[in-house]
């Protein structure tokens, strides 16, 4: 088998596409291995669909799967253009919906699926969150120093809430972000979808603009911004290798 290792502002995927459906848990977990495989956030593969360019399987380093991941479907975006699969322009089958991701050159732009909050603005463990699900649940935690925050706090508001767990901070209408992500079972170099829960809640409140960048732990730049109530989540990808094995 051929596969492709992305990464998507340090989040990073391996991917490959067939025409075979099946459940590839197991090899998630194998490829994944940072030890053991060729190492990667989460495994993408991609499937002939009726009607859209493709559909895709997602799964988490551990072989769990996930219904959405923002910096996925623009690494996925990508790997389908250049691999033929698709035009610059593409929609997509998630199992959070249908995705649509414009591909110019190494930058991708992702339509998200609507938003959904789950819960209003609540106090637990001495701090403020808010649950919203952008193509997954995410508790957000506004804080004034990225410093404050903490793994184990985010482990146990993983396992209470099972969503993934963010502290943003906003400086000058920029957002910084870190994010424990489930699946993973720990903080990944950046999280689209959970950088998309932070925009909407600072945007809510307003602390930032229709349109602003966000900053991940890989501290590469990002854009989101809202158009006619739809979120768009943009920046670069990259390539790393594609390997036989």
């Amino acid at each position: 088998m051929t596969y492709t290792k992305y990464s998507a502002s340090g989040n990073d995927f391996v991917i490959f596409h067939t025409f075979i459906k099946k459940d590839y848990s197991e090899l998630a977990k194998s490829l994944c291995s940072r030890t053991q495989g060729i190492g990667a956030d989460g495994l993408i593969v991609l499937l002939p669909h009726d009607g859209l360019d493709f559909q895709w399987l997602f799964y988490n380093s551990d072989g769990s799967e996930a219904s959405m991941c923002g910096n996925g479907t623009r690494a996925c975006a990508h790997y389908a253009f250049s691999n033929n699969l698709a035009s610059d322009s593409m929609s997509f089958l998630t199992s959070a919906g249908t995705i649509s991701c414009e591909v110019k050159k190494d930058v991708v732009e992702t339509q998200l699926t609507k938003a959904v909050i789950i819960k209003e603005e609540f106090e637990e463990e001495g701090k403020t969150w808010y649950l919203i699900d952008t193509g997954v649940p995410h508790l957000v935690c506004l804080v004034n120093d990225l410093n404050e925050y903490d793994h184990d706090l985010c482990a146990k508001m993983r396992y209470k809430y099972n969503a993934n767990v963010n502290f943003a901070c906003i400086d000058s209408k920029k957002i910084n972000v870190r994010t424990y992500e489930r699946g993973v079972e720990g903080e990944t170099l950046a999280c689209g979808t959970g950088m998309a829960a932070c925009f909407l809640r600072a945007y809510k409140l307003g602390l930032v603009d229709e349109k602003t960048f966000v900053y991940p732990k890989s501290k590469e730049e990002l854009t989101l911004r809202l158009e006619n109530n739809e979120v768009y989540f943009k920046g670069s990808v990259q390539q790393v290798f594609t390997t036989t094995i």
